[in-house]
């Protein structure tokens, strides 16, 4: 399974519910990574990025506490369990993680492949993702030039866990 995320130099994600940037190129490759795959997240990251309708072209599993949850072109699990066996007909590397930070952190044992846009800046957040560069099994294999948006520079790197 994947992980994908954007994260600054602290590992950070979010802040009050909200990506921390929007890099366009950052978003195509989001969009072009996870295009007829299965997504799972997190009930404030499903609200946060879909305005209301599921991520056209993906099967969209929401992973979420409230049992009375629900959402048109959605499936909503309770547990990651749950979310496994709604994933199962899936390849393994047809699986996207893709936030928030509760949810990164409960699927990244499942996961073996982790898609990073790292952004060389420092931002005031209070969501993070899990530091893989502080994880002696994850490895990045590899990474992309330094791009620049403005002048916010940023690098995709793949990181494999060994």
């Amino acid at each position: 399974m994947n992980l994908i995320a954007t994260v600054d130099k602290n590992w950070s994600i979010g802040k009050q519910g909200h990506l921390l940037v929007n890099i366009p190129e950052d978003i195509k490759l989001f969009r072009m990574e996870t295009a007829g795959k299965a997504a799972i997240m997190g009930r404030k990251t499903y609200e946060q990025i879909t305005d209301r309708t599921a991520l056209i072209d993906r099967y969209n599993v929401v992973l979420t506490s409230d049992l009375s949850y629900k959402k048109d072109g959605a499936v909503v699990v309770h547990s990651v369990e749950e979310a496994l066996e709604k994933v199962a007909s899936y390849k393994s590397e047809d699986i996207y993680v893709i936030g928030g930070e509760s949810v990164f952190e409960q699927f990244l044992p499942y996961c073996d492949v982790a898609h990073i846009t790292s952004v060389d800046y420092k931002y005031d957040a209070d969501a993070h993702f899990p530091n893989l560069d502080k994880m002696p099994e994850w490895k990045v294999t590899q990474m992309s030039e330094e791009h620049t948006y403005f002048d916010l520079c940023y690098e995709f790197k793949k990181y494999c866990k060994m």
